[in-house]
C-alpha cells in the first residue's frame, strides 16, 4: 500500500507566509517530508518484495503438489526477490 499525500495548504490570497518561515524554508520542509514518504514507501517495497519471496520458497519447496515449471519459476522468483531487496537496502544506505 502506498503512502497517502496530503495538500499542503497555501496562504489565502493576499496574506503573506508565516514571519518566521520563508519560501526556502518552506521548500526544505517539504523536501524532507518527501524524502521520509519515499523512505517509508521503499521500505514498503522491501516488505512486498520479502512476502513474495517467501511464499515463491514455499513453492518452490511445495514438492509434486506444484507443476515442475511452477516450482521452477517461484525457485527464480525468489532468488530474484532476495536480489532485489538486498540491492534497494545497499541503495538506500547510500542515499
Amino acid at each position: 500500500m502506498s503512502p497517502t499525500l496530503s495538500v499542503v495548504a497555501d496562504n489565502q490570497p493576499g496574506q503573506s507566509p508565516a514571519p518566521s518561515e520563508n519560501v526556502a524554508d518552506r521548500v526544505r520542509k517539504l523536501q524532507a517530508e518527501a524524502r521520509s514518504l519515499a523512505r517509508e514507501h521503499i521500505r514498503a517495497l522491501e516488505q512486498a518484495l520479502l512476502q513474495v519471496e517467501k511464499m515463491s520458497a514455499e513453492i518452490a519447496d511445495g514438492g509434486e503438489a506444484y507443476p515442475a515449471g511452477v516450482r521452477e519459476v517461484a525457485r527464480r522468483l525468489a532468488e530474484d526477490c532476495e536480489a532485489r531487496v538486498q540491492t534497494l537496502e545497499a541503495i538506500s544506505a547510500r542515499a
